[in-house]
């Protein structure tokens, strides 16, 4: 009898042990590849699903071509590390922008970096019924920095507001846009480059397809960047291959309309950049281009290639420059948040009302714009370009910056309205774009109404700190 009872007591412990090792960890949520497995975020409420991979490694015979279906794994895939990074110069310690953004962060780069991050309320997983929206962003760096992991970004605010946060990594600089007249002799369609943004679009489709595992709705998909992830963004709006796929769209310190950069290129004119500079160092064929180790491809870009490779016209992917798609009225049918920053790196005004009018012209869903207009404590460089990044994300508590209550203030304003704009395609929620104020329920906070920018009302939102008077 004494050792039927201490073999029952022995199941029961056991069972205990099983549920309290459990406890606390996500479902497991079946997607393309196999089953994954996040884990707790910073957040209670939130769950985090790091390193997901939603294309194969991009290395050996895969360099240099467009991005291909995920490798499969066996047993569940632990989504607890943030992934590794594309090679890329980086911002050294020392300048304003490794000061201000790289200073503590240690990153480990590869080819290997296809990966996305999604943040994702606790309660959600596993409940495609949920159809919580979902906002993808796509990070800056010029098409040749940066990474979906930075500093700045992070999704806790985003999932406590009822909004899935997916942040990407993708190819960048030679690694992800270099043109070849061989790579485009092997290509069935015969063109080269763009690959860090046919992974974007690879990205984006697996969100589409797979969200609703983490509660998402599919059919409700922001689209957001700042800097060239903005440019990005505009390319996505534009091309025939993420069609169907977008919902709303933000455009943060990427220019409107009446510029060509990033895309000033068309495909021979590309492929022709691309040979001259693999000829000056000696490479003229596939096997000999794919045989350079990627640290020596890092060399050379750095050497002779920054600024050299980027997004370009190539028939295909991109069809026509955001300018002309504009006008054409070939964007994507969404509601688009657009804007910069008062200290920007280039005046973008005059660009971005142009694009505006033209939405109200010519397009039924709105455009709503705004102004960061905060010069951060600490130094005297202003509203810088990229400002805005510690506010849109909440991360204000990880900058070295001295904030201020009135910046947490401003963080919160911020994020009720990047977040209702993500569910509604209206940063005033619901309620309708008409009304003097609005309230958010998640902080707490009245705002006043975000009205869209039209020929009759070119009205600009400016985000800024309110001291209260004494």
């Amino acid at each position: 009898m004494n050792k039927i009872m201490s073999k029952k007591f022995l199941v029961l412990f056991a069972l205990n042990m099983m549920s309290v090792l459990a406890w606390g960890q996500a479902p497991v949520v079946e997607v393309e590849g196999g089953r994954i497995q996040g884990v707790a975020s910073a957040s209670s409420e939130v769950t985090v699903f790091r390193g997901i991979p939603y294309a194969a490694p991009p290395v050996g015979e895969l360099r240099w071509k467009r991005p291909q279906p995920v490798v499969k794994w066996k047993g569940v895939r632990m989504a607890d590390t943030f992934s590794k990074i594309c090679w890329q110069p980086g911002n050294a310690v020392g300048t304003f922008y490794g000061n201000e953004f790289y200073w503590k962060e240690q990153t480990v780069q590869s080819e290997d970096c296809l990966y996305l991050n999604v943040w994702t309320p606790a309660n959600a997983v596993g409940h495609p019924e949920k159809r919580l929206p979902v906002a993808f962003w796509v990070h800056g760096g010029a098409y040749h920095n940066g990474y979906g992991h930075e500093i700045t970004m992070d999704g806790d605010a985003w999932a406590e507001r009822g909004v899935i946060l997916v942040t990407i990594n993708y190819r960048l600089g030679i690694f992800g846009f270099l043109a070849h007249p061989e790579l485009s002799a092997e290509s069935l369609d015969g063109t080269s480059g763009n690959y860090g943004t046919y992974d974007q679009v690879a990205a984006l489709k697996w969100v589409h397809d797979n969200i609703a595992q983490f509660g998402g709705d599919p059919d409700n998909i922001t689209v957001m960047g700042q800097s060239a992830g903005a440019a990005s963004i505009k390319n996505l709006v534009s091309s025939p291959l993420s069609k169907g796929y977008v919902k709303n769209a933000v455009i943060q310190s990427g220019g409107g309309i009446a510029e060509t950069t990033g895309l000033e290129s068309e495909q021979k004119k590309a492929e022709a950049t691309g040979k001259a500079f693999m000829d000056k160092f000696g490479y003229h064929t596939l096997k000999e281009m794919r045989s350079v180790p990627a640290e020596e491809l890092l060399r050379m870009f750095k050497d002779q290639g920054m600024g050299l490779f980027r997004p370009h016209i190539d028939g295909v992917l991109l069809t026509e420059s955001f300018d002309d798609a504009a006008r054409n009225q070939h964007l994507a049918d969404a509601s688009y948040m657009i804007g910069c920053t008062l200290d920007d790196i280039r005046p973008m005004g005059k660009q971005i009302d142009a694009f505006c009018f033209l939405r109200d012209s010519l397009y039924q869903r709105p455009a709503f714009q705004y102004l960061f207009a905060r010069k951060l404590p600490g130094t005297h460089d202003g509203a810088f370009h990229s400002a805005e990044l510690w506010y849109m994300f909440h991360t204000l508590d990880r900058s070295w910056r001295p904030m201020m209550k009135e910046d947490e203030a401003l963080a919160d304003e911020m994020m009720d309205c990047w977040t209702q704009f993500a569910k509604c395609g209206n940063p005033n929620g619901k309620a309708g774009d008409t009304q003097k104020t609005y309230k958010v329920t998640t902080s707490g906070q009245n705002h006043e109404a975000w009205l869209p920018f039209t020929l009759a009302n070119p009205y600009v939102k400016i985000f800024n700190v309110r001291f209260e008077k004494k």
